[in-house]
């Protein structure tokens, strides 16, 4: 089992794919790293030897941010918007699309479960 930035990665993956298990390493940095690495990308994470992983995760801890690391910088860097009240920050508070999508119809994801508002009722004679 290989364990790299604290992640179980598995074991019947290729290596380009296994990679992108760990948060902030996607499918083109997975093939940097291999290459700086000397690993083959088609190879599978079983079949790395334990040269491969120790390189690997050096590779990865000395020279990129990931993980817990990288989630606290992008939550820090979402809250100085927030704090500074920048037209993102206040998207961000409000809990609101923040990059000129439109809100009327869509957004759901974003705004959540829909909040019914009722109609008034008529009053009856």
């Amino acid at each position: 089992m290989a364990r790299i930035a604290g992640n179980d990665l598995p074991r019947n993956k290729r290596g380009v794919i296994g990679l992108t298990y760990v948060y902030g390493i996607g499918r083109t940095t997975a093939g940097q790293i291999l290459d700086r690495a000397g690993v083959d990308h088609s190879t599978k994470i079983a079949d790395w030897t334990d040269e491969n992983i120790r390189t690997i995760s050096g590779i990865i801890q000395n020279e990129m941010t990931v993980e817990g690391e990288l989630r606290s910088e992008v939550q820090m860097n979402i809250k100085r918007l927030m704090d500074i009240g920048c037209y993102r920050g206040l998207r961000h508070r409000k809990g609101l699309p923040l990059r000129g999508q439109r809100t009327q119809t869509n957004a759901r994801t974003r705004k959540g479960k829909r909040k019914t508002v009722a109609n008034k009722k008529k009053v009856t004679k």
